[in-house]
């Protein structure tokens, strides 16, 4: 027997927004597999939720990081947006059970697809900027996304490039590396680096590699400057 979608009732419930115009919310729900979904799939307010998305993330970074740097921010934007950070919402709202899916799409699991949900994550949040406006879909995406935003998943930056520009920051030359010490065989090595900053004193890393190295090093003296604080870095 077939099973039918439910209707999307509850949904909303979860969402904590009631559409004016239902037809909306069904249509975010629809994958262009979905029979009659020709020209009504998600993929149109996916486009538009995207950029909407992009919008209120950009906002809301800019309020809760006062004191980052427009690099910082950017990175911390790129890391929400992504397919998997929208894949992670479209879980905790539980659409799955409410996509509307081609047979053959349903039958292999696709509802669990984090391609497909993220998808339907970002025409959701379209479809609510198109129902309410952009205060309904910044209030949604503020719910939806206020874990992740202090909370990204990958480090932000790598040590050197922060370093750098913190040095740029402050008006120094770049940080200069320098290998202090080199032992172990040859197809085995472990490298010691410096790294040196204007009107600083030095500080070192290690590593299998000259880059590793400097990372290391660059690390060492962003947390001993205060620079770095474990937030900076992110979550493995």
């Amino acid at each position: 027997m077939t099973r039918r979608t439910p209707q999307p009732e509850k949904l909303q419930e979860t969402l904590g927004y009631r559409f004016a115009r239902p037809e909306l919310l069904v249509e975010a729900l629809t994958h262009v597999s979905a029979p009659g979904a020709s020209g009504q799939s998600y993929q149109r307010l996916e486009f538009l939720g995207d950029r909407v998305l992009g919008l209120i993330v950009a906002e809301m970074l800019y309020q809760a990081f006062p004191g980052s740097p427009e690099g910082e921010l950017s990175r911390r934007l790129a890391e929400l947006v992504r397919r998997e950070s929208c894949a992670e919402v479209a879980i905790a709202w539980d659409v799955g059970p409410y996509m509307k899916l081609g047979a053959g799409e349903a039958q292999s699991g696709e509802r669990r697809n984090h391609t497909i949900l993220a998808d339907v994550c970002e025409a959701i949040i379209g479809a609510v900027f198109l129902d309410g406006g952009y205060e309904a879909a910044k209030v949604l995406v503020a719910q939806a996304f206020k874990e992740l935003l202090h909370a990204p998943r990958r480090p932000l930056r790598d040590p050197k490039s922060a370093l750098q520009e913190w040095a740029q920051g402050k008006g120094f030359p770049p940080p200069t590396y320098a290998v202090v010490e080199q032992t172990g065989p040859d197809h085995a090595p472990k490298f010691r680096v410096s790294v040196k900053v204007k009107d600083h004193n030095s500080d070192f890393g290690l590593g299998a590699s000259k880059r590793a190295a400097e990372q290391e090093a660059a690390r060492s003296l962003l947390f001993r400057e205060g620079v770095w604080t474990q937030e900076d870095q992110g979550n493995d």
